[in-house]
């Protein structure tokens, strides 16, 4: 019997969570499984592993081969290169200490660069909230100049036919004032005219 580690499928449609399982290499994706290991669930950032890894180093050891993607989670976690070591140890190339040494070095280096990228992740994402902040209060600040123009516009406007109100107003008197005058040098011409 070929045993696999694998993944099993559950969730939501489109929000998919995975559980991490042992199962027989002949067993349908979510049938019956040996043993669940663990969970992942990709849809977190960064993505969320819950492992078993006693249990999962355990069915490495004795021979369940993992798929693709199973790999991947495994060696995240580190149990691959412990497997690794692990048999190294039981081939006697090398001491159980020496082995601890190597997988605890491994683990902290991982450990800093997993935290340099949650940090980067952090920041990415803050700046790229400050970035859309930005861009709605230019915006806004863009919408608002546009109507103090508008408004702006429509009392020059408004001034502007008052001001022509007014010069048609003071025009249509003027010309009433001027036949008056005409007619006054007109009577004063008369008037010398007579004298003579």
């Amino acid at each position: 019997m070929a045993v696999k580690i694998r993944l099993a499928r559950r969730g939501r449609k489109k929000r998919a969570i995975y559980n991490i399982i042992v199962a027989d290499a002949r067993a349908p994706r979510d049938g019956k499984f040996i043993e669940k290991l663990g969970q992942y669930n990709p849809n977190l950032t960064p993505a969320g592993l819950d492992l078993d890894s006693e249990r999962a180093l355990h069915w490495l050891m004795t021979g369940a081969q993992p798929t693709d993607t199973a790999r991947k989670i495994l060696s995240v976690k580190g149990l691959m290169l412990k497997k690794h070591l692990q048999v190294g140890v039981v081939k006697g190339a090398i001491s159980q200490e020496e082995a601890d040494k190597k997988f605890e070095a491994w683990s902290a280096e991982k450990a800093k660069a997993r935290d340099e990228k949650l940090s980067k992740l952090v920041s990415d994402k803050d700046a790229a909230k400050k970035a859309v902040l930005d861009a709605e209060r230019k915006k806004k600040e863009g919408v608002e100049a546009k109507k103090k123009e508008a408004e702006q516009a429509l009392i020059a406007e408004a001034e502007a036919k008052e001001a022509e109100a007014l010069a048609a107003k003071a025009a249509a008197e003027a010309p009433e004032a001027t036949e008056e005058a005409p007619a006054a040098e007109a009577s004063s011409d008369e008037a010398a005219a007579e004298k003579e």
